[in-house]
């Protein structure tokens, strides 16, 4: 990766803008998995039994993870060829319309079988957006970094996830404590929907004040003098870097799995299950995102002096050893042991999240970088991501003991130790 040295005042605003932007993002894009498990099985699938109906209202949140590859592949190219700047801005102001409309989406109670098919296809777009937007933040800030700052600098975009998941079981959390479930189930929770209108600000502040990275500057110069070179950068990818993209999928389904078992999944299965309260169970996530985010810091930093790859080793082997307590704590039924069970993964899941970023993008060039990082980061999405509240819900359901879900975190593990052990060290620090 090309090295640049930013103004300490530039590269500060473009870390402030990239959390702020990514935290709202990634806030959209996770309300709607806590709305899957707790309202939307009701409103939008009524006639189905309760199994079928959560196992239908997952499905619609996995629309949203098949469409993530899709916003790879159209942005990833965009940002390559067009910058990295036009390609967030545009993903982020898809995102925010995109979560709006379902906040005034009609139930089938009111026009029957169109709603949960406006959903989906709201959703969809949500997932272009994010599938897209990923590439855009983490590139603008790792970009606009030195080499030693580098997985420091992308975890401002990383820490949008846990912050995310923190505002949204803010706001669900908030009306549900303040309404009557009756009010709630028939308007409230479209509130946390209607908010994500505050991304608009920040899309106009980016595109505003916010230049595009001094490496695609350089590219461009480049592309000034030599015209043909990587004018077709996503098929470039596709072409020479399809082992990269495979094995950095890899990279996340461990990391991705004991996330979306956490969020979705446990609040799902503690809530009906288990008979644990909506709130309570609300609060554990809540509680266990804000461990990760000081982690997520910490791990990319500690990146800049270690390599990326000894944190994702360390992390991998804490999630696949982590497996089955997880899932033996979380039986208990109490709230304390649930909250170390999803801590200590989360613990392990961010030593891998946070350099991930620098990670990922050190691995290809910089004419197919924004491609090639987004295929590999949206192709986990859509294999592991959003099936997981689908896959957890089918095994509970078929073989009636949570020990097949610590089999499937554990599955994941080996997946993610095979693909970090067979890629190359990518860190290579500036000598001051």
């Amino acid at each position: 990766m090309v090295s640049v040295a930013p103004e300490k005042k530039t590269l500060r605003r473009l870390m402030a803008a990239g959390l702020v932007g990514s935290s709202i993002e990634w806030y959209d894009f996770f309300i709607y998995a806590t709305a899957a498990a707790l309202v939307f099985p009701k409103l939008f699938f009524p006639e189905a039994t309760p199994l079928v109906a959560l196992l239908l209202s997952f499905s619609t949140f996995w629309a949203g993870f098949i469409a993530r590859p899709i916003g790879g592949l159209v942005f990833g190219h965009v940002g390559d060829k067009f910058g990295r700047k036009p390609a967030l801005v545009i993903c982020l102001a898809m995102m925010a319309g995109a979560t709006f409309l379902i906040g005034l989406l009609p139930t089938s109670g009111s026009i029957g079988v169109g709603a949960p098919l406006l959903l989906v296809l709201l959703r969809f777009l949500q997932g272009i957006a994010v599938g897209g937007q990923w590439g855009g933040v983490v590139l603008l800030l790792t970009e606009s970094a030195g080499a030693n700052r580098r997985g420091f600098a992308g975890t401002f975009g990383q820490a949008g996830v846990p912050i995310g998941v923190f505002l949204g079981n803010v706001a669900f959390i908030a009306a549900t404590t303040t309404m009557s479930q009756e009010a709630f189930a028939s308007w409230g929770w479209r509130v946390p929907f209607l908010a994500s209108a505050l991304l608009f600000p920040v899309v106009l502040f980016i595109q505003l004040k916010v230049e595009d990275s001094p490496v695609f500057r350089e590219m461009q110069e480049r592309r000034a003098t030599a015209p043909a070179v990587a004018q077709a950068p996503l098929k470039e990818a596709l072409r020479s870097h399809r082992k990269h993209i495979l094995l950095g999928a890899g990279l996340m389904f461990a990391s991705n799995a004991i996330f979306y078992v956490s969020i979705a999944g446990v609040l799902s299965y503690a809530t009906t299950t288990l008979g644990l309260a909506r709130e309570s169970v609300l609060m554990v996530s809540l509680l266990s995102s804000l461990v990760g985010i000081p982690v997520i810091l910490y791990a990319g930093a500690l990146s800049d002096r270690l390599g990326r790859r000894p944190l994702i080793i360390a992390g991998t082997v804490g999630m696949l050893v982590w497996a089955f307590p997880y899932f033996l704590l979380v039986d208990t039924g109490s709230l304390l042991w649930m909250f170390v069970a999803t801590t200590v993964g989360g613990i392990a899941s961010s030593l891998v999240y946070g350099p991930i970023a620098a990670y990922l993008g050190e691995l290809f060039a910089p004419e197919v970088r924004y491609s090639g990082a987004s295929l590999a980061y949206q192709l986990a999405s859509i294999l592991v991501s959003g099936g997981t509240p689908v896959i957890m819900t089918a095994l509970l359901g078929a073989t009636g003991t949570s020990l097949s879900v610590s089999a499937f975190l554990l599955l994941m593990a080996v997946v993610t130790l095979v693909s970090v052990l067979r890629l190359p060290e990518t860190h290579q620090p500036e000598r001051v």
